[in-house]
């Protein structure tokens, strides 16, 4: 590492930033000359509402605004956010937590993918669970039956759900275990990756550096998940237990560098979907 490194990151969902979180937590990055810290809380983050128009919500804002140096999203997000933001960045890597997104539904009529048409699915528009509903549905039911609704951050798509406002949504953990603990089922599920967003201000000595500490994290919460799934279940507000989150939801490897194949795929998904202008290529966003 050339020099000592302040890293400010934006908070995503704990369930994608657990490594950070352990990283901090277990003095790992501390250890290897990293100042490592969250501009904004969790607490923060829950102001976005479901209205909000996705790049003004909180991680987005904040690295625009330069106030962070590096968020996650998933990765359709993190070329998307890149290409509509106002400030440059790459995306450095894939991140090091793989999870599921999961349509959750209480209706009894509804039990597979095929039983989803026209049925509005409540998603956090242009984020994880909004991407991977459309794949998971098109080959259903045909992309003119996929019913996207706006249902915000995850804990108010989950409430609306369980409250019968919402016949299905999709959410990820730990409201899939929640949900199934409460008597939902799963109508379909998708693990995916995200992008890790930084400033071009962060040299590539201290990237690796960040990234080799967070894979030690990972190594961690590999080792001993139930130690640090407290911080994934906070989000229930004391509905579940850290014993109670499964582990069939989400996983934690090593992160990967983001590579041109993979861009392309996921680049072109979204032109062909009218999200993407095409005036972005692989080399204006990742880091090689």
């Amino acid at each position: 590492m050339s020099e000592l490194a302040t890293v400010r990151i934006a908070p995503n969902n704990p369930i994608f930033d657990l490594p950070v979180i352990v990283g901090i937590e277990e003095g790992l990055f501390k250890a290897v000359g990293l100042d490592v810290a969250f501009v904004a809380t969790y607490d923060d983050r829950e102001q976005d509402q479901a209205d909000t128009p996705y790049m003004n919500r909180l991680k987005e804002n904040l690295f625009d605004s330069g106030g962070a140096d590096s968020y996650n999203v998933c990765e359709w997000a993190s070329i998307d956010r890149l290409e509509r933001g106002e400030r440059s960045g790459n995306i450095a890597a894939l991140r090091a937590s793989v999870a599921a997104q999961a349509i959750l539904t209480f209706d009894e009529a509804i039990q597979t993918p095929r039983d989803m048409v026209d049925v509005p699915v409540y998603v956090q528009v242009s984020t994880g669970s909004h991407f991977t509903t459309i794949q998971m549905l098109e080959s259903a039911i045909g992309a003119e039956h996929v019913n996207i609704a706006q249902g915000g951050l995850p804990q108010a798509r989950y409430a609306g759900l369980k409250s019968g406002a919402h016949q299905a949504a999709t959410v990820m953990e730990p409201f899939i275990s929640l949900g199934l603990k409460e008597g939902a089922h799963i109508v379909a599920a998708s693990f995916y990756r995200g992008g890790e967003v930084v400033s071009p201000n962060l040299t590539p000595e201290q990237r690796k550096s960040y990234y080799d500490t967070e894979n030690l994290a990972v190594d961690m919460i590999n080792a001993d998940f139930y130690k640090y799934a407290h911080h994934i279940t906070a989000h229930a507000k004391g509905a579940l237990q850290p014993e109670e989150l499964s582990r069939a939801f989400v996983r934690f490897k090593h992160v990967d560098y983001y590579d041109e194949t993979l861009f392309t795929r996921a680049y072109e998904w979204l032109k062909d979907r009218g999200m993407a202008d095409g005036s972005t290529t692989h080399e204006n966003l990742v880091v090689s």
